[in-house]
């Protein structure tokens, strides 16, 4: 049975020998007494723990390396001291720790631990390599920083530590140790202090893929849940796995120096509280303060608070309260500059997704009304359009759609504060409520899931007369001949169904449509709403907004000014919906108390691929992300994939590649993957090839609508089999046609594939399954039939 005998460094070993020459030195020294006890080696004056054999000295590899991986394992003695090391440098006395940046872990000290240090073993503690040149960019650095204080926030106790460091094996095993031999023995019968146990298998280490990995440096970190036995470069835990897979020992080390500001191991952190190293630790521990600490229960009022009852923060607390945590969900509506505000549910709901669908279907309803006369149908009376028993019926929904949100939290036990959240400091956050009363609470993990409103053009009248989409969908009166100013999809959606009501719609364009969509898609988009009723005004930008009259709808004039050129221009409408793009709602949330890091070219929140701030117990999901989708979808993917990962021991991450999506326009727009453009940018032009034609629905033909209208197109990249790499589709029902293909797209879809697929006849989405011409071939690709 293999057992950890006293393990020396160049600077620990009191005869400045190598770690392996202090083995073979300790092991001709050593004597076993048959029964595995500690005895004192004659050659060291420390104490080592023999194997059950009576064999002295033989060294145990340390947990999460095998036998045949330990270096030195089998080094004979002449051998070990063929190149004896230089003298250890002097002994110099440990540093106080100093102030550590914001959003680093506090470095905290309880005042017992303060006193001069205790007599210890022969010999210094093993000392953290120099800092010299790092060899990790910024970037790099500062994920790894991350890192390490997320594995502080999250264990109960974390000791970093060096296995062949006496004063690491004093601390690291002390709970197996006896009383007398000045251990912290008694805090293993409780099983308070978690060490590895004496008979545990060595495990082979997964990430050293053969190589030599240095100095072994490991933890043991206890958290609320579980215990976690860290070996050598981290096995027993999965977040330590992946740190020590990423980075090596000296880059850990180095990190873990500026962190704390001590040189020194074992480095050691009792909830979160940095005790610094091993007589410090064993200082608190005859003062009774580590005790205190290690008994010491949580004192945070929840295991998460999410701040935000959007999509995304409701899936991720429900679910963190479905793997059994204590979960509280702040949601406040900072009202529109027009006093709009909504219930629970967020963006998506109340203001968005929902409420644009059911005003596009009922665009499609009058199109279908139009339609059906061809069809057979027959009716005199004039048909006219209901604004305010439209906006009704869809409040009404979407009301019970807040209820039902409402109860799902109270059904799994989440406690819901409809107040402002704003951090105040670490771990703590004020809830103001509408009254003005403010509460505090504490968690341990944050969630930011506030998602973002509209944004303002910031010219003269804007937020006094104009509204956005915060109020178009409980508008209680018809909004009448209406200026949308944007091209985003959000622009382009609202101009439709607005149209598509019977209004006199414009919208204006400062550049381009649907930007960061394919551009001939966008073109087309824009193409059909032109042919169908909605004026554009193309490069012109509002300089002011001046009201008329006042009403329900009033007047409003609008200037605006050419970005081509002096021209100027004025026009006369009743609502002006402004549609130019959104900012994320973290500004005012307290952020930098904590030193949450925020993008100035963005205003957006950067995460690694955890969706983790650089603050480590504080995440975000949604709209906040920088250079993520602000898609419904996505957040409510990542929101349930993090509590996962953070509360129910998962790894899968969300995938942000091949989302699809659908801008829902008159004539639907639905798309998967990348643009012609994008693919190009990546792909090279010559390594791509793009299928497309034109298409007439069925249900077009009787109807008398345009035949060569709807459009299909694919995007191939040669080299890699013909993989379908966008996906693109302008028809009805765009929507449920791009939903099944961007899961044959996760699946790998290629050109072949699609060949070999038999279409449903006769349906839109069947087009893909007969593409045949190309672009790069010229040929026509206009429909004389179905």
């Amino acid at each position: 049975m293999w057992s950890w005998p006293a393990r020396y460094c160049g600077n620990c070993s009191p005869v400045g020998l190598s770690w392996h020459a202090t083995r073979e030195y300790g092991e001709a020294g050593g004597r076993g007494d048959g029964r595995g006890k500690r005895v004192e080696s004659e050659a060291t004056g420390a104490y080592a723990r023999t194997a059950s054999n009576g064999t002295a000295g033989r060294c145990r590899p340390p947990i999460g390396l095998s036998e045949h991986a330990w270096p030195g394992r089998a080094r004979s003695n002449t051998e070990a001291l063929a190149h004896p090391p230089p003298p250890p440098p002097p002994s110099r006395a440990p540093k106080s720790p100093g102030p550590v940046k914001v959003g680093a872990v506090p470095n905290r000290r309880l005042g017992g631990v303060h006193s001069e240090p205790m007599s210890s073993l022969p010999g210094r503690r093993a000392r953290l390599s120099s800092p010299g040149t790092s060899r990790l960019s910024s970037e790099a650095r500062e994920e790894l920083r991350r890192r390490l204080q997320g594995l502080i926030e999250d264990n109960r106790v974390m000791i970093f530590s060096k296995s062949y460091c006496p004063h690491s094996t004093r601390v690291g095993g002390a709970g197996r140790a006896r009383p007398s031999s000045g251990a912290l023995g008694p805090l293993d019968s409780g099983g308070a202090w978690p060490v590895p146990p004496s008979d545990a298998p060595a495990r082979p280490n997964d990430f050293s893929g053969g190589r030599d990995l240095g100095p072994a440096f490991w933890g043991v970190a206890r958290s609320q849940d579980r215990d976690l036995l860290l070996g050598p470069f981290g096995f027993g835990g999965e977040a330590v796995a992946d740190l020590f897979r990423d980075y090596d020992g000296a880059n850990v080390q180095e990190v873990l120096s500026e962190i704390t500001n001590q040189r020194t191991v074992p480095n050691i952190f009792v909830n979160k509280v940095h005790m610094g190293g091993c007589d410090r630790t064993f200082q608190a521990h005859q003062s009774g303060l580590l005790q205190k600490l290690l008994q010491k229960e949580s004192t945070y009022d929840y295991d998460l608070i999410v701040i935000g009852g959007g999509s995304g923060g409701l899936a991720c607390a429900q679910e963190a309260a479905i793997l059994g945590k204590k979960v509280m969900v702040l949601d406040f509506v900072v009202p529109s500059p027009q006093g709009t505000s909504w219930g629970l549910g967020g963006t998506c709901v109340n203001v968005g997704c929902i409420p644009k669908k059911l005003m596009h279907q009922a665009a499609l309803l009058g199109q279908a009304l139009r339609d059906s006369r061809k069809f057979g149908w027959e009716y005199n009376q004039q048909v006219k359009h209901n604004w305010e028993i439209m906006t009704e019926a869809i409040q009404n929904h979407i009301g019970s759609l807040n209820w039902s949100y409402g109860l799902s939290l109270r059904e799994k036990s989440v406690a819901y504060v409809n107040s402002y959240g704003e951090f105040v400091e670490h771990h703590k956050i004020k809830a103001t409520n509408r009254k003005g009363q403010e509460t505090y609470y504490t968690a341990a993990k944050f969630v930011i899931a506030t998602g973002a409103r509209p944004r303002y053009l910031g010219i003269q009248g804007d937020k006094e007369y104009c509204i956005t989409s915060d109020d178009l969908f409980s508008l209680p009166y018809c909004p009448g001949k209406t200026l949308v100013v944007g091209a985003s999809y959000v622009a382009l959606e609202c101009a439709g169904f607005l149209a598509g009501v019977g209004l006199d719609v414009t919208v204006m364009v400062r550049s381009i449509l649907l930007r960061g969509f394919d551009q001939e898609m966008a073109e087309k988009v824009g193409s059909y709403m032109e042919q169908h009723g909605v004026k554009f005004l193309r490069k012109f930008i509002p300089v002011m907004v001046q009201q008329l009259e006042k009403g329900s709808p009033g007047k409003l004039k609008i200037v605006a000014k050419s970005t081509d050129g002096p021209e100027t221009i004025e026009g006369v409408y009743n609502t002006v919906l402004l549609a130019i793009g959104r900012e994320s709602s973290i500004r005012k949330i307290g952020l930098e108390k904590i030193g949450v890091k925020i993008s100035e070219k963005s205003g957006k929140i950067p995460v690694n691929d955890l969706e983790q701030t650089n603050v480590p117990y504080v995440y975000a999901v949604g709209d906040v992300l920088e250079g993520k989708l602000e898609l419904t979808p996505v957040a409510i993917q990542a929101g349930k994939l993090l509590a996962r990962r953070l509360f129910g021991g998962h790894s899968e991450k969300c995938n942000y590649i091949n989302v699809p999506t659908t801008v829902f326009t008159p004539l639907e727009y639905g798309c998967c993957g990348l643009s012609e453009e994008k693919a190009i940018e990546i792909y090279k032009k010559e390594n791509l090839e793009v299928y497309h034609t034109l298409f007439w629905p069925l249900e077009w033909t009787v109807a008398g609508r345009d035949n060569n209208t709807c459009y299909a197109k694919i995007i191939c990249n040669k080299v890699d089999n013909y993989r379908v790499i966008g996906f693109h589709v302008l028809g009805p029902n765009a929507g449920e046609v791009t939903q099944g293909f961007a899961a044959a797209m996760k699946c790998g879809l290629t050109k072949q594939l699609l060949d070999d697929t038999i279409g449903i006849h006769p349906t839109c989405g069947e087009v893909f399954t007969t593409l045949e011409i190309t672009k790069a071939s010229g040929l026509d690709i206009t429909q004389k039939g179905c």
